[in-house]
């Protein structure tokens, strides 16, 4: 049961943007999947890496996530008691160290700085006196900090390094998976007086911002990489964001079954876009 609980913890469905990034680079190679070291790293970035980034996130949010009525589910994540959350760090720890230590071993002092660098962000993020998590709009910025799940994979497995549009890229598409979820937890976040960009603005101003940035990574990906699909893909999203937007659910929160729907279509949506940027390479082709 406990075990249980803390996968439910690490938010099974978000580990997506982890394993999205990760597999990036791997777009132009060949035979990649023959590689123990690739299957090394793929486990790190599923439950480890998000049991550290989103452990971190319950241990200072147990007031908002007690009213938060799509947590407690794997999908969206747990809603601990406060005596399993004070044991979580040593736990988180023990999880963490010895990829910490094996990856270094591996790939040398540059992948521990790396990783720790992943592991001051998440403190800064969630801990005072920082709790960016609380500081509009540096909160939805900090989310950057998931590229470095890219710089992972090349570090760990001996790939070039990506160009800087695809890093920019990345960092967009952390923003506006960020945002989806400030959206659909502004009611709990208000209820805890949580300040969140979506808190501050409202729910369809946040709504704009997030069609935005969708638009402007179909844009930036038809214009750098040439790809279609994925520019498609992202514009369609766009056109549905702006009936949300303003005819069908405007200023409404959404349901909690409407919500565990949009969890599953975004699952959906990443494995199919996984396979097709790691099938094309156009991500790596400027």
């Amino acid at each position: 049961m406990v075990i249980l609980l803390d996968l439910k913890i690490s938010r099974p469905g978000l580990w997506f943007p982890t394993i999205w990034i990760y597999l990036v680079p791997f777009s132009n190679q060949d035979g990649f999947w023959n590689s123990w070291l690739f299957w090394l790293g793929f486990i790190f970035v599923t439950f480890p890496l998000n049991y550290l980034v989103y452990g971190l996130n319950d241990y200072n949010d147990e007031k908002a996530d007690a009213v938060n009525q799509r947590k407690g589910n794997f999908l969206f994540g747990a809603q601990a008691s406060r005596a399993h959350l004070d044991g979580l760090l040593k736990k988180i720890t023990i999880v963490i160290l010895p990829f910490v230590a094996i990856f270094t071993y591996l790939s040398g002092f540059k992948m521990f700085l790396l990783l720790a660098f992943m592991v001051i962000v998440n403190i800064a993020y969630n801990f005072k006196p920082f709790r960016i998590k609380e500081r509009p709009p540096f909160e939805i910025f900090i989310q950057i900090g998931y590229v470095t799940t890219a710089f992972f994979a090349t570090e760990l497995n001996n790939l070039e390094m990506l160009p800087w549009q695809t890093l920019v890229y990345l960092s967009l598409f952390a923003f506006q998976a960020h945002i989806a979820g400030e959206i659909m937890d502004i009611e709990p976040d208000l209820v805890s007086h949580k300040r969140t960009t979506a808190t501050v603005l409202g729910r369809k101003i946040t709504k704009i911002l997030m069609l935005f940035i969708l638009v402007l990574e179909s844009l930036l990906v038809w214009y750098w990489f040439k790809d279609f699909v994925l520019s498609l893909f992202l514009l369609t999203f766009s056109v549905w964001l702006v009936l949300d937007v303003f005819f069908l659910f405007k200023d409404r929160p959404y349901s909690l079954s409407q919500m565990k729907l949009f969890g599953y279509a975004i699952n959906i949506s990443a494995v199919l876009s996984m396979l097709w940027v790691l099938y094309s390479g156009k991500l790596l082709a400027v």
